[in-house]
């Protein structure tokens, strides 16, 4: 069964106006390990985040929380 990606979900919006912003973002995974970088896309299952120019892919199940860092 495909499950359609769900933009009325207000975290996928919340990842959305980040990506839009490319806002520096702080993720912590469910492992205790935090990444700092930017959101660049998002679907169904992961979120791409670039680290100092290092894209890493993380399952959306692996998030434990995603904050936008302050300038």
């Amino acid at each position: 069964m495909i499950t359609e990606f769900d933009t009325s979900l207000p975290s996928t919006r919340q990842l959305q106006n980040l990506i839009k912003q490319a806002a520096a973002t702080e993720i912590k995974l469910l492992t205790g390990d935090i990444l700092t970088g930017r959101v660049m896309w998002q679907d169904q299952y992961s979120v791409c985040v670039d680290d100092n120019s290092q894209q890493i892919i993380i399952w959306k199940q692996a998030i434990a929380y995603f904050k936008p860092l302050s300038n």
